[in-house]
């Protein structure tokens, strides 16, 4: 494994400066990631598959450097401070949750600095110009589930979800797109990251009792209310969202994980896929290399998200090799500008095809819905 350059977190400067540099001979990138912390069955995986990104891109060498953020935004805040500060970075990616995306998106655009977010981060005109986001869209991956749902008769619905950004954005999500196929929400509970215990936003949702539940929750985190729910008697369908789709969740939830029908980008099973699909090739090939390392089944969302943001570099870098240096203003400039002209950049999660306003740029080719049988997942019907 090619060392990666580690650092620990620092005091964070008190403004944000974008001083000019020389060109350099290397491309600089700063990868803020939750290792440790509530989050860290997403930033772990996320910094294992730095291992298989490649080491150049059109010649030029590139840089890896790797904070911690333990899944705060104040850290978060401080390491994109110390990208542009230190490092000079060409480029940012993370982090691994919605709030600490958030922050590195408000330094990444306010220093010009080209940022992928690791977490579907909501956006504003303040955030969009410099940032894009490599997990599918709440609302592209949240139709899948309620076209489910209507085939299924669902009717009624309860929510349980962090009580944060994430917990939110698929809130308002569900609200807005359940509403107008005739479902009503009947109950909205929330819990906090650290917590350890819901049973009393559980016990109010078996009471509901709602045709089906869906959890806003994503790592570890979204195993415990998927027990919870089963173990207070909960008979109803459950959904869960495509932060939680990786082995760690059924190993989480056990045998509560059977018949969950989870959201989730192809990543997950590439196998399933046409061979003319965009996706499945990059799929494939992270995920015998990732399990080849990691263990069978090992396979998962967040090392997908991480890695295709490189896929995407390995298309724009070269496009602003033509016109300029890295470490310049006008190298950070090029990799934007080129986001916007490069079209049908296909990764392990998505084909991506960015614009000024869509900040995601993907489609319904992104995102598959699958179920747990057997303790394996497996495509739903």
């Amino acid at each position: 494994m090619t060392k990666l350059r580690l650092a620990a977190a620092l005091a964070a400067s008190l403004a944000v400066s974008t001083p000019l540099r020389a060109q350099t001979s290397e491309i600089t990138i700063g990868l803020s990631l939750s290792t440790t912390g509530p989050a860290a069955a997403l930033g772990v995986p996320e910094r294992n598959v730095l291992e298989f990104v490649p080491r150049e891109i059109g010649g030029v060498p590139l840089k890896l450097i790797v904070l911690d953020d333990g899944g705060d935004p104040a850290i978060a805040t401080t390491n994109a401070r110390r990208f542009v500060t230190e490092s000079k970075a060409d480029v940012m990616i993370g982090s691994s949750i919605v709030p600490s995306s958030v922050a590195m998106s408000t330094v990444a655009n306010e220093a010009g600095v080209p940022h992928f977010s690791l977490a579907p981060m909501p956006f504003t005109p303040a955030r969009e110009k410099w940032s894009v986001d490599m997990p599918q869209p709440v609302a592209i991956v949240g139709r899948v589930m309620y076209d489910h749902m209507k085939a299924k008769g669902v009717k009624t619905l309860g929510y349980i979800g962090y009580s944060d950004s994430y917990g939110d954005l698929w809130f308002n999500d569900i609200k807005e797109q359940t509403g107008p196929m005739g479902m009503k929400i009947v109950d909205d509970e929330r819990f906090a990251r650290p917590d350890t215990s819901i049973t009393g936003q559980a016990l109010k949702l078996v009471a509901a009792n709602p045709d089906a539940i869906l959890i806003g929750a994503a790592g570890a985190g979204a195993g415990m209310p998927q027990s919870e729910l089963r173990d207070r008697g909960y008979k109803g369908l459950i959904y869960q969202t495509h932060g939680a789709a990786s082995m760690d969740f059924i190993r989480i939830a056990g045998a509560s994980a059977e018949g969950v029908l989870m959201a989730s980008g192809p990543v997950m099973n590439p196998e399933g896929q046409a061979d003319s699909a965009l996706t499945k090739a990059p799929g494939l090939a992270l995920n015998a290399a990732y399990e080849g390392k990691y263990g069978a089944s090992s396979r998962n969302q967040f090392a997908g998200h991480a890695y295709d943001a490189f896929e995407i570099l390995k298309r724009v870098i070269p496009v602003a090799l033509k016109t300029t240096k890295p470490g310049t203003l006008e190298f950070r400039e090029a990799i934007r500008q080129a986001l916007m002209s490069e079209k049908e950049m296909a990764a392990t999660q998505g084909v991506y095809n960015f614009t000024d306003k869509d900040r995601n740029g993907v489609d319904d080719r992104s995102r598959i819905l699958l179920t747990v049988k057997g303790g394996k997942y497996v495509p739903a019907e």
